[in-house]
């Protein structure tokens, strides 16, 4: 890592499912490693998509983001090295959906994971965390240790009333747990150009959220569906498809932002 300077944390955060928010995260998170930036994502989702989609399975590891969430393991006994260079992450399993119960007793539980990331920040650039498909106890440590959210928004009908209910659940995070949360930007996915509806879903929502909304588009690519069900990002499986091409996009666009803060 270049410097001292602290990880960038983002949430990759959408409370539907089936929008690419585990495929965004790992494309991303492969893309900006191959921009040379070290990068840990952390699967706080119980279904554990990330991490099989990164090449990981139960036999190879022992503690997960579980154990790492709850205060029971340290960083170097749960963060693991991916077959991409310069990513790592800390995996789950079903086990993870325990920790919703476990924490909703106990005193400032929505903190746990900012605490458990503190040594994190000097090792990476790029801390990605792959939230559940929802906005419960999980959700919310992860949005309580970000700085930033980036949203992957899927260009269908119902798209634009889900977002405004995930933006002020954000804004009230940001009043209420974490005053330095922030909106990285919201990412069109699954977008199909011969489709009059993607088409009216990409214009309304840069119609209502401008400069929010990153240029980059994913597009509907069948190598992107098929990339996980062989252990491998779509940068990986085929990276001169439509898809990765796109998501190289988005990590310049990400990268692009951050030199324009300095």
């Amino acid at each position: 890592m270049k410097g001292q300077k602290d990880s960038k944390i983002i949430s990759i955060v959408n409370q539907k499912g089936g929008v690419g928010k585990t495929t965004t995260t790992m494309n991303l998170a492969t893309a900006l490693c191959a921009m040379k930036r070290k990068v840990l994502v952390v699967d706080l989702d119980p279904q554990s998509n990330s991490t099989s989609g990164l090449g990981i399975y139960n036999d190879s590891f022992k503690a997960t983001s579980y154990n790492f969430i709850l205060g029971q393991e340290p960083l170097d006994k749960v963060a693991i090295s991916t077959p991409i260079p310069n990513l790592s992450i800390i995996p789950a399993t079903m086990d993870l959906s325990g920790a919703e119960v476990e924490l909703a007793s106990i005193e400032k539980k929505e903190f746990y994971l900012k605490n458990a990331l503190q040594e994190a920040t000097q090792k990476f650039d790029y801390i990605l965390i792959d939230c559940p498909p929802s906005l419960g106890l999980l959700t919310v440590n992860a949005l309580a240790a970000s700085h930033e959210v980036l949203i992957p928004l899927q260009c269908e009908y119902f798209a634009l009333e889900g977002l405004s209910h995930l933006i002020k659940t954000i804004e009230t995070i940001n009043v209420s747990i974490n005053t330095g949360l922030k909106i990285r930007g919201i990412v069109l996915t699954m977008y199909d150009s011969r489709n009059n509806l993607s088409k009216m879903i990409n214009d309304d929502v840069r119609k209502y959220y401008g400069k929010l909304v990153y240029n980059t588009v994913i597009p509907r690519n069948v190598r992107v569906s098929e990339a996980p069900s062989h252990g491998y990002p779509v940068l990986v499986y085929d990276p001169n498809c439509v898809g990765s091409k796109a998501y190289i996009d988005l990590a310049s666009e990400v990268i692009l932002q951050e030199r324009q803060k300095v």
